[in-house]
């Protein structure tokens, strides 16, 4: 198989139309579906059902949907890191979620600068979920991540914290009082549903409560007395006055880890993950 297939094929089953597909990949259709066909033939599978309302992925299909893009995001990776390692520049990048805990970050920043010879650390902020693409697809080096939300198969990581949860409300509702909170107190408030993050396949779970795009609007929507939330006692620290945490007796408790590719050769992570051993442990 060639990148160039898997790529189209990938485009077609995200689209499930060739026409947008090959609007998308800037072809014309009849080359993209003798592309497919050709794939098919090869592999001798039917990847994709076409009739007469529209095309769907087989089961097959559904599988090589899942292998290809790992095998689009390993090539793309293989050519970013081998561009970064004929670089002269001693430089990280470390992909970290919006609001997570920047007083850790801060914290492994500074002590990483502190060794002889450290890298230079570029920050990378992203939105909910996207570390693992992006230590899979060569973007970022290493990611700060959480157990349990985050995807961890097939990184190596190491933990730098743990601690537990609190409910985020409005300062002025009467749960705001309380010193110290269940789950089952916060489960079923008619006037405050807790927020909807998603999932790691970027779906939301059904509920009444909004879904979670970014951490400015969850802070949003808590000032305003729409919804509550979950997060890390960490989250403190970006609270507004019409925001309280109230700590969460029952929650799991929540690890920041350091993340980063099983397969990877660069001294300059693993001089960090030293960093992080010391400093955390």
């Amino acid at each position: 198989m060639e990148t160039r297939e898997l790529r189209y094929f990938v485009t077609v089953a995200e689209e499930l139309h060739f026409s947008r597909a090959a609007e998308r990949l800037g072809i014309a259709q009849p080359p993209l579906s003798r592309a497919i066909q050709q794939l098919e033939r090869r592999l001798g599978v039917t990847l994709l059902d076409r009739n007469r309302r529209g095309v769907t992925l087989t089961g097959a299909g559904q599988v090589l949907l899942d292998e290809a893009r790992t095998i689009l995001d390993a090539t793309a990776a293989a050519a970013r890191r081998t561009r970064r390692a004929a670089s002269s520049t001693n430089r990280l990048t470390l992909a970290t979620k919006a609001g997570a805990n920047h007083e850790l970050l801060r914290q492994l920043l500074d002590a990483h600068a502190a060794e002889p010879g450290a890298a230079d650390i570029e920050v990378l902020l992203c939105g909910l979920g996207d570390q693992a693409r992006m230590l899979r697809d060569g973007r970022a080096d290493v990611a700060l991540m959480q157990r349990p939300f985050d995807a961890l198969a097939g990184f190596d990581t190491e933990d730098l914290l743990t601690e537990q949860q609190v409910a985020i409300l409005p300062a002025g509702h009467p749960l705001a009082a309380r010193t110290a909170l269940t789950m089952a107190d916060i489960s079923d408030v008619p006037d405050l549903p807790v927020a909807r993050w998603p999932g790691q396949d970027g779906s939301y779970e059904p509920g009444p409560g909004p879904e979670i795009h970014d951490q400015s609007q969850l802070a949003q929507l808590i000032a305003l007395g729409s919804t509550m939330a979950v997060l890390c006692a960490s989250s403190r620290s970006w609270l507004w006055s019409a925001h309280t945490a109230v700590a969460l007796t029952d929650a799991p408790h929540v690890t920041t880890v350091l993340a980063w590719p099983p397969h990877t050769r660069s001294r300059a992570v693993a001089a960090l993950v030293r960093t992080a051993v010391t400093r955390f442990h």
